[in-house]
């Protein structure tokens, strides 16, 4: 009897102690949280981060890889020249919640179905991150943003499945497009992304790829299997109500305004040109200093920084910078003088460029969006052929 009470009180020690190792490895739950896009220009594209519940204390955590410091040594030097450093901060849910709470935005969670092993590995991950010492990163931002350092983390931990699943798939989205698109509700911020960029941003890309906006990572994630071949998000709850305009669809851009814009414009510029010489020469004289600035700009970019998305931007061809030397002849045309002979090869020169873009294939100029497109082969042209052979013809008759 004494015997069967030792072992009986063995077995409870031994039960009472696995159940204390199973409660102290008991793993953590993970998340992806999703904040929907703001009214400030650069809360456009949303934003994410991934959040870990501790299942002992009950205290959610967010990983939060969208933080600067304008205050750091050489900040502006870094944002122009495209080497700006994000870093990865750690921070309660509901302190990381209060800002989009009063900017009225929307905010979702994803609870994701991991395994033990990848949610403890993922959490310990991230918090080796989180130091001060390892929370710094360059930031791309296309290819290295809050949104794919959340989904890369996330593929980490999956072992490569997540990018398994959607580096073969594409709904044929840009980077153009999908800024554009975003950037839609500022009228300047999606007319300059799509005069600043280049070929770089009309590649199609891959729903990994895409991933890059926090809402595209959200639809990805719904969509794609865990490593045991269940569904990979488990539970989608609500946080925050979205209280402002919502995130613009996809919606086909609509070229014929531009068309109608440009043909009225030009027709205008002829009309005006042949009875009012001066008035044509002060449009010149306007738009060629844009072309100056915007052309210089997109030099700039392209051999001084390294926004390799506006590189060997087309649009150089249109807002040419070659216009500068053209800014002498529009004067001379104000105070009513003949041009000189240089002068009208030049502007025949530049509304030849101006043209070839226009017309040339897309290896030539690589808009893609058909306002895009018809902005090219109307307004640009348009602007620049019409002022140019007005002149040209009144300084002929003159």
């Amino acid at each position: 009897m004494p015997r069967l009470s030792c072992l009986l009180a063995r077995a409870g020690c031994a039960l009472l102690f696995s159940l204390l190792a199973c409660a102290a490895t008991a793993a953590p739950r993970i998340g992806v949280m999703t904040m929907q896009p703001g009214q400030v220009f650069f809360e456009r594209f949303g934003h994410d981060a991934i959040v870990v519940a501790d299942p002992d204390s009950g205290q959610a955590t967010s990983y939060n890889f969208g933080f600067f410091d304008p205050d750091e040594p050489d900040f502006m030097g870094r944002f122009i020249d495209g080497k700006m450093l994000y870093y990865l901060v750690a921070l309660p849910v509901q302190q990381d919640l209060e800002s989009y709470r009063a900017e009225g935005r929307g905010v979702s969670i994803q609870w994701l179905d991991l395994t033990a092993p990848q949610a403890q590995a993922l959490a310990d991950a991230l918090a080796l991150r989180a130091r001060p010492e390892n929370a710094r990163y360059p930031y791309d931002y296309f290819t290295n943003n809050c949104a794919t350092q959340v989904r890369d983390a996330l593929d980490a931990a999956l072992g490569g499945t997540l990018k398994k699943q959607l580096a073969g798939r594409s709904r044929g989205n840009t980077y153009r497009s999908e800024s554009v698109r975003l950037a839609s509700p500022a009228w300047w911020m999606w007319i300059g992304f799509d005069l600043g960029f280049g070929p770089y941003a009309d590649q199609q890309l891959s729903r990994w790829e895409e991933s890059f906006v926090p809402m595209r990572l959200a639809e990805a994630l719904a969509e794609v299997d865990n490593t045991q071949g269940r569904p990979l998000v488990q539970q989608t709850q609500q946080l925050l109500p979205h209280r402002i305009a919502p995130e613009p669809p996809e919606t086909a851009r609509r070229w014929w305004p531009w068309l109608l814009a440009g043909m009225g414009i030009a027709l205008a510029l002829v009309w005006i040109g042949a009875r009012r010489r001066r008035v044509v020469a002060a449009v010149a004289l306007l738009f060629w200093i844009v072309c100056t600035l915007a052309g210089a700009l997109m030099l700039f970019i392209w051999f001084g920084t390294s926004h390799i998305a506006g590189w060997a931007n087309r649009n150089l061809l249109l807002l040419d910078p070659l216009c500068v030397l053209l800014l002498p002849a529009a004067v001379r045309a104000l105070r009513g003088r003949t041009l000189k002979a240089w002068s009208r090869w030049l502007l025949r020169g530049v509304a030849a460029l101006a043209l070839l873009c226009c017309t040339g294939s897309r290896s030539t100029c690589r808009p893609t969006w058909p306002g895009s497109r018809c902005w090219c082969r109307c307004i640009w042209r348009l602007h620049t052929y019409s002022p140019c052979s007005a002149a040209c013809r009144a300084d002929h008759r003159g």
